[in-house]
């Protein structure tokens, strides 16, 4: 079965428009597992291989794999939904994971498997291609791309156009490390500046029309070391989107560190250069291109609106009360769009984790409410349902409840989160994964999420220094290590406070190193510390960037009046005294730090 020939669900249901994948790829991986298993490709080269067709390695075993299932602009419909679960409940652990670049996930995927997975998804038009090793990375796109009220213009098509020019493109399949578009609806939704191209819509009034093109951000990305991207020009014209793009991709192909891989993403590139010469690099580059790609290189760029229309449905609940908790739910779950009488609905995952079970459910909730008949991933590990109709949003709520993805908060400082840490990745150092559990529940328990004065901050938690879990752009955030008093170890991380990601982007300013088992009671004393002195206009977020940038009057007028005052809620007791100290969450063994050989790059 192919996604040419498959047959539509029921009436309201949409097949999805682009088909990314080609089973031959299949064929090809189950064949290249066998020829390693028999000794014939040595280790190294399977690697890239294996990274280059989305199986990445899993912690400490060479039999398993996380299958990274790539989603171009986070565009996922039920039917790859409802695919996705059954493939997770046949060959991985029962449950899906959602990342911060709008992948789906499937953990401990025994080898010989991966080539299954590859066909399953084939089926549905999906593919796991690139969305590892140095080539271009899944390219992103805001979840409110279109639905925005800040938006010049719907930027989707243009990232879908990318990423199906990209894909399997030779231009980019060995780079000196992996590569990021981004492309966002407004300065406020999205990461412009924290990627290796990331793009703004812009629109500019020329002999009375109206010209659509970019704002483009150039050498941004987080990482062992982070940099925030530099603005190309003032104006970059739709129709040199592409010519822009070549033109980086090639001077990073030709200029990109090959040997260092610590410093070999082309944020360091743009450092060490200098972004003047770089800027103008990238400029006679793009002359080049211009002058020399043949006519027929061109984005492929469907501006086509989408075919919007409410289904019709027959409530089951008509004469029912609303469940309980519906409106603390409304206010930090849903998203009133641009288009009248629409909201989007942002479904709270814990750390991005989603069952199969819910998988199948929220395929049948995408057909039976959105009016696009798809979903959306977002950038917080989350799932967002577009085009609901406010009408039928109480009917929404239960049928989420039922499902068990009903919990408020995603738009909220009550949604931290966490990448896959120690439960899979061969780096980490720490459990960010549970962690991020551990503080949203006991956050929700709190009805912090209920707090507006919070609502605009964000956690974002790494399990090692990497940022995989955006630390460095959280108003809180964490990334993992390890303490020791004595002989004994414990897991713990270093805390950065201010990041943020929005026109005003800027890094987070290094604090202090946290015990993992204090990082609640910590979070919770900032908080009580900022509603001490903030002003009556202040949110936890704007005072906190006040006080990292030295304009703050009150009591706390730096990072280390900061330490001070938390100091005490850090002191390591002594194994005897609280054994529970010395051990990380979801784990009842002695914490330590040993790793793996990491997979960013290979």
């Amino acid at each position: 079965m192919t996604i040419d020939n498959l047959k539509q669900s029921g009436p309201d249901s949409k097949l999805p428009r682009v088909n990314w994948a080609k089973i031959e790829e299949a064929e090809n991986f189950a064949k290249t597992v066998k020829l390693y298993r028999q000794g014939k490709i040595d280790h190294d080269n399977f690697r890239r291989f294996r990274l280059q067709h989305g199986a990445y390695g899993t912690r400490m075993t060479d039999d398993y794999a996380m299958v990274r299932i790539k989603i171009p602009a986070g565009e996922i419909y039920p039917i790859q939904l409802e695919k996705i679960a059954q493939l997770s409940e046949t060959f991985s652990i029962g449950s899906a994971h959602i990342s911060t670049r709008q992948n789906i996930q499937l953990h401990w995927v025994v080898l010989e498997d991966v080539s299954e997975i590859m066909r399953g998804l084939s089926e549905v038009g999906l593919t796991s291609r690139e969305a590892c090793g140095n080539t271009v990375r899944n390219v992103m796109c805001s979840p409110l791309a279109g639905v925005c009220h800040d938006e010049e213009f719907d930027t989707t098509p243009y990232a879908i156009a990318t990423a199906k020019f990209l894909l399997r493109n030779p231009l980019n399949q060995n780079l000196p490390r992996k590569f990021k578009f981004n492309f966002t609806c407004c300065e406020k939704h999205g990461m412009a500046r924290m990627v290796d191209v990331g793009l703004i819509p812009v629109t500019r009034e020329i002999d009375g029309k109206t010209q659509r093109g970019f704002k483009i951000f150039l050498g941004g990305g987080l990482g062992n070391k982070s940099f925030v991207g530099h603005h190309l020009e003032d104006f970059t014209p739709e129709e040199d989107l592409l010519y822009t793009s070549i033109a980086v991709l090639r001077i990073f192909d030709r200029m990109g560190n090959r040997k260092n891989m610590a410093r070999n993403r082309m944020r360091y590139l743009v450092d060490e250069m200098g972004w003047e010469k770089f800027q103008n690099l990238v400029l006679k580059e793009r002359a080049i291109v211009r002058a020399t790609q043949s006519v027929i290189v061109k984005l492929d760029v469907d501006n086509t609106p989408n075919d919007i229309k409410r289904p019709i449905t027959v409530s089951d609940e008509d004469g029912k009360s609303t469940p309980e908790g519906y409106s603390r739910w409304l206010k930090t779950s849903a998203f009133k769009q641009k288009q009248d009488g629409y909201h989007s609905v942002f479904v709270n995952l814990e750390a991005g984790d989603i069952t199969a079970n819910q998988l199948n459910a929220l395929a049948k909730i995408c057909r039976e409410f959105s009016a696009e008949g798809f979903a959306r991933n977002g950038f917080s590990q989350e799932i967002v349902l577009r085009w609901i109709h406010e009408s039928d949003l109480p009917r929404l709520y239960s049928n989420l409840l039922e499902a068990g993805l009903a919990k408020p908060g995603t738009l909220s400082m009550a949604s931290p989160i966490g990448c896959s840490g120690t439960t899979s990745c061969n780096l980490a150092l720490t459990n960010s994964h549970r962690l991020a559990k551990e503080i949203q529940r006991k956050f929700l328990e709190l009805k912090l999420d209920e707090d507006d004065e919070l609502r605009d901050s964000t956690i974002k938690i790494s399990g090692c220094p990497n940022s995989c879990g955006q630390h460095e752009i959280a108003t809180i955030g964490f990334y993992g290590g390890g303490g020791r008093v004595g002989n004994d170890m414990y897991p713990s991380y270093q805390m950065s406070l201010g990041g943020r990601s929005d026109r005003e982007t800027m890094l987070g300013v290094i604090c202090m190193r946290v015990p993992a088992k204090r990082i609640i009671p910590v979070i919770l004393k900032i908080i009580e510390i900022f509603k001490k002195n903030k002003q009556s206009e202040d949110t936890l977020s704007s005072w906190i960037n006040r006080v990292v940038k030295g304009n703050e009057n009150s009591e706390i007028r730096s990072v280390n009046d900061f330490k001070q005052i938390l100091a005490p809620l850090v002191v390591s007791p002594t194994k005897e005294s609280d054994a529970d100290f010395y051990l990380d969450y979801g784990s009842d063994t002695n914490y330590h730090t040993i790793t793996g050989k990491g997979e960013c790059a290979a």
